[in-house]
């Protein structure tokens, strides 16, 4: 079975998202190699491996070193830690979720480069300089490139002859458990209806002066957040009393609190973070047949539009909360069948099967060698990624 290591700038154990999805089903064509971002540890490095599902170990980097992420000042140190992770002789299938890891391509004499691009990472809040130059490099490099939906495809399409646009898919018949309302989660039993939710990472995307205008024109409602609060200060956040934060939980809890909500929330803030953003939940919400309101996010609005209700201003996504609370049985049943429509025609076990057959069909370039040709003594500074990224 052959090795596929992937550089991911998110945890393993953070939300479960895009990359556990499609890491735990290609687990059953390749040996998975997770690399993490270091952590700060005083004393001696070391890479800790912790075997996470049948294939996949989490490699997490150790460091005394106090930079953040896959900085410069990391790299020499990582590629130490790095060096005996595959086989002498084999050549991994190489994936990268963050281009800022690219310089550790280095020594690891791959087969394949996979970039999945996920988000436009230089887009969120304290993104690193060099990151939109690695990411020149890597677009170079790739052998193929993914998209986490069409916005981000219409952005990287004609920077590789090899782009393909996978939006976030959905686990079906995991969310469709939520249903089954008799599984509501107790942690918001005393919460009294109607329930209004997100569930997610609350950050910069978040729009915390929308959620607060609706709490505020509707007291009765209950808004129910699950997910960790991320690079914000916690005290901007809303403190109404029908304000309710239940912090990060598992992922099989989610369908646990779906099942007592009565509509879903897409309460992102407009802005550079959110230009290229394809949520995952927004399927998983149509999973639960649940009604779901958005703020305009381009790969809600464009797809799912006729499904997801979508208000461009504080006062529309009030307006358009009260609505969804208003639908009659008519109308849900309407609304249910065809968010079944959408859902049957995803999966993430078909995104997957999908990814690996470009992988395997896809033809390895040169350009990967000449890369290696022009770092063969250490890891490659800034400037030297940039020539790379303009070769040929």
């Amino acid at each position: 079975m052959p090795t596929l290591i992937v550089f991911c700038h998110l945890r393993w154990d953070f939300v479960f998202q895009r990359p556990q999805h499609l890491m735990t089903r290609l687990a059953q064509h390749y040996k998975i190699l997770f690399v993490e971002e270091p952590m700060h540890t005083d004393g001696e490095a070391r890479l800790e491996k912790m075997e996470v599902a049948d294939n996949i170990t989490v490699c997490r980097p150790h460091t005394p070193i106090h930079q953040w992420g896959f900085h410069d000042d990391q790299l020499p140190t990582l590629q130490v830690l790095l060096a005996d992770l595959v086989p002498a002789g084999e050549e991994p299938v190489v994936w990268f979720y963050t281009p800022m890891a690219l310089p550790l391509l280095q020594g690891l004499k791959p087969s394949k480069v996979i970039y999945d691009c996920m988000d436009e990472l230089a887009m969120f809040k304290n993104a690193p300089k060099q990151l939109l130059q690695r990411e020149s490099a890597l677009l170079n490099i790739a052998d193929v490139v993914f998209t986490g939906g069409p916005s981000l495809y219409q952005s990287k399409r004609d920077r590789h002859a090899n782009a393909h646009c996978f939006s976030s898919s959905v686990d079906a018949a995991h969310f469709r458990q939520a249903q089954d309302t008799a599984i509501s989660h107790p942690d918001q039993a005393h919460i009294a209806h109607p329930r209004l939710g997100f569930y997610g990472v609350i950050d910069e995307r978040f729009d915390v002066d929308l959620v607060s205008s609706m709490a505020d024109a509707h007291p009765e409602w209950q808004i129910v957040l699950v997910g960790p609060v991320v690079k914000i200060d916690p005290a901007t956040l809303p403190k109404q009393s029908n304000v309710h934060y239940m912090g990060q939980r598992t992922y099989n809890e989610l369908p646990q609190f779906l099942a007592g909500w009565d509509v879903c929330l897409l309460p992102f803030a407009i802005n550079d973070s959110t230009k290229f953003i394809s949520p995952t939940k927004v399927l998983e919400y149509m999973a639960a047949e649940l009604p779901s309101v958005s703020t305009p996010i381009t790969d809600v609005k464009v797809p799912y539009g006729d499904v997801v209700e979508i208000a461009e201003s504080h006062a529309d996504f009030i307006a358009a909360c009260e609505r969804q609370l208003a639908l009659t049985p008519d109308a849900r049943a309407t609304m249910a069948a065809r968010m079944r429509e959408v859902v049957a025609g995803t999966s993430w076990d078909l995104t997957a099967s999908s990814m690996h057959a470009l992988i395997e069909g896809a033809e390895r370039s040169n350009k990967v060698e000449r890369f290696f040709a022009t770092s063969q003594e250490a890891v490659p500074s800034t400037p030297d990624l940039v020539a790379v990224a303009h070769a040929g």
